[in-house]
């Protein structure tokens, strides 16, 4: 599962590694992004070209007669993405990058649940770094004509950093497969799940961080702050 993350990069960087030419769209950094918030995400629209875009997180099947998504919306299992019918048709034609700088996850224990943040190496001692995890988006239109863009972050089983914590991850996708995974006109249902797979644990790392973070609202820097378990 994947339910907060966080990103925290200068827009800048944002641009150059999505190759995108206007970041305006691109919100404050935020250290703690919860379900049925609004997150930015890529697509590769009009022909092609990439753009930014905010996307309600928790996804909203076109054919819902319901415009409040359920809970467990925002996650797709890589295993059912091209099965279940409420990700199918997304995931055949609207496919989409979800920019993040990490992302949390909850160690279970004796009496509380610890959180830890989950990120690439090459963050330690260094600004925190950009990668894109997986995710589809839909959209939604009322019958008086109210348009919601949502999406779902795809996760599959867990690699060996995430395994003592949690059995899933979201899936994290390299830039060489951002083409593949974003052109709506890919319909490679093989190779596109072929993507869906635990990213190397060799390359990631774990840490405890405070469980002020448990709150929503408390959306500052020091929620990737490492803290020491007693």
């Amino acid at each position: 599962m994947c339910g907060r993350f966080y990103l925290d990069v200068p827009k800048d960087e944002f641009l150059t590694h999505y190759h995108l030419s206007d970041a305006s769209i691109l919100p404050p950094r935020r250290y703690n992004i919860a379900p049925t918030q609004d997150i930015l995400a890529v697509r590769a629209i009009d022909g092609g070209e990439r753009t930014a875009s905010l996307l309600h997180w928790g996804l909203i099947p076109s054919w819902s007669k319901d415009e409040k998504p359920h809970y467990s919306m925002i996650n797709a299992r890589a295993e059912t993405v091209d099965s279940k019918p409420a990700y199918r048709a997304a995931f055949k034609k609207r496919r989409c990058l979800i920019p993040v700088s990490g992302f949390y996850e909850w160690q279970p224990g004796d009496h509380y649940k610890q959180p830890y943040a989950i990120t690439m190496k090459e963050h330690e001692g260094k600004h925190a770094v950009l990668f894109s995890l997986a995710g589809l988006w839909e959209h939604w239109e009322s019958k008086e004509g109210k348009l919601i863009e949502s999406c779902s972050i795809v996760v599959t089983d867990a690699n060996d950093v995430l395994k003592p914590i949690h059995e899933r991850m979201p899936v994290i996708l390299d830039p060489e497969n951002y083409n593949t995974w974003l052109d709506p006109e890919n319909h490679d249902t093989d190779k596109l799940k072929s993507l869906l797979k635990p990213y190397p644990a060799s390359t990631m790392t774990a840490y405890p961080v405070s469980r002020r973070m448990n709150d929503p609202s408390h959306d500052e820097a020091d929620c990737i702050k490492p803290i020491t378990i007693d």
